[in-house]
């Protein structure tokens, strides 16, 4: 595998108050540049960027994976299993409501992966997971 360049992620929030609360107090990220209308995080060492988008209606879809309702979109991180559980702990301290608790999937397979899925107030799901053997990230 080469190495991994951080990458960068602009998403919609509806309200940019709230949003910057919840990534700053809550999920804990560091805040980087921002303005009246966007605001720089440092994601795991990644930059994601919320950006203020008035709301609109959009259907929201699922796909079933491991007998779980798996939102779509999503995105997020993969992390190191140590920092996964950390993660984790804080987010169950914050009371965090998960659409997909923290929990194992897979387990005893190739791929075998601890997964969380939330959302935040703006709607946008994402996903924090971690593989007992990052060499099976890719594997068929």
């Amino acid at each position: 595998m080469m190495a991994i360049s951080p990458f960068h992620l602009a998403i919609p929030v509806s309200n940019l108050s709230a949003c910057r609360d919840f990534y700053t107090n809550v999920l804990n990220f560091e805040e980087g540049r921002s303005s009246d209308h966007w605001v720089d995080y440092n994601f795991f060492g990644h930059q994601l960027v919320i950006h203020y988008k008035p709301k609109s209606e959009e259907e929201t879809h699922t796909n079933a994976v491991d007998g779980k309702d798996v939102p779509v979109p999503h995105f997020g991180v993969v992390l190191d299993w140590k920092t996964f559980e950390e993660f984790a702990e804080l987010l169950k301290s914050k009371h965090i409501s998960f659409i997909i608790e923290p929990y194992i999937r897979f387990e005893g397979q190739i791929g075998e992966q601890a997964t969380m899925f939330f959302k935040d107030p703006s709607g946008n799901a994402l996903e924090f997971k971690a593989f007992k053997d990052k060499s099976q990230l890719f594997a068929k």
